[in-house]
């Protein structure tokens, strides 16, 4: 019996010396400790075999634990902003259409508010698809908004809070209406309506406006704002 252990421990340290998965070699040093001690309590001499391994023998390594998995959350994602796309209108309803292929309606994260749009396209063809627009010319009924995907474009439907036309999609401002309050300083606002015509208006216009101030300062011709100075 002692024979058979001497021969099984052979067996198994010449195996032990080429594993090199912990998990496998840890087995092996378990099976090897095992027969050692039925060894020992047999009589045999063989545990004075395993405390000198033979040189072609390398130490049993420590099994390495097998690291918890973690949950790592997913960097922000990047989005290409789709800024080129066509909408029309009737007096109840805007539509926006986007030129996009290869969508998949699951993928979509729509957001609408009562000034603005905002839908994400995610994972086409790698890349992620966004159509903003932070403020609209007027309100709309956000629960009532829909996108139908079809296969080449996108239609965004936005009904309007109150029936009529919209002069553009995106609010603007009235640039040409002076900020002038009660209590503030006239000449103010109207420098300011002056410099918003000249910057809004075409060759003409700029020339026209320069002239007046020259003339006006020159003394040529009357100065338009003296009454507020």
């Amino acid at each position: 019996m002692a024979d058979d252990y001497v021969l099984d421990l052979a067996e198994l340290r010449s195996i032990q010396s080429i594993a090199k998965r912990p998990r496998v070699v840890s087995l092996i040093s378990s099976e090897i400790r095992k027969l050692e001690k039925l060894a020992e309590d047999a009589g045999s001499t063989v545990t004075l075999q395993t405390q000198t391994p033979t040189p072609t023998q390398t130490p049993t390594p420590t099994p390495t634990p097998i690291p918890t998995a973690k949950v790592v959350a997913n960097p922000a994602m990047n989005y290409v902003t789709l800024g080129s796309f066509s909408w029309d209108q009737d007096n109840d309803k805007v539509k926006i259409y986007v030129s996009l292929e290869g969508i998949d309606q699951e993928k979509m994260e729509t957001v609408f508010k009562p000034m603005s749009v905002d839908v994400k396209f995610h994972d086409i063809q790698g890349k992620n698809y966004r159509c903003a627009i932070p403020k609209l010319n007027k309100e709309i009924v956000p629960e009532k908004c829909k996108v139908v995907v079809k296969p080449t474009r996108v239609i965004i439907t936005l009904p309007k809070a109150s029936k009529g036309n919209w002069l553009d999609l995106h609010f603007k401002e009235d640039k040409l209406k002076p900020n002038v309050d009660k209590g503030g300083d006239p000449m103010a606002g109207i420098m300011d309506l002056m410099k918003n015509m000249y910057e809004e208006g075409d060759d003409e216009m700029k020339k026209t406006i320069a002239k007046a101030w020259t003339d006006a300062r020159s003394g040529k011709a009357a100065d338009p704002l003296k009454d507020y100075r």
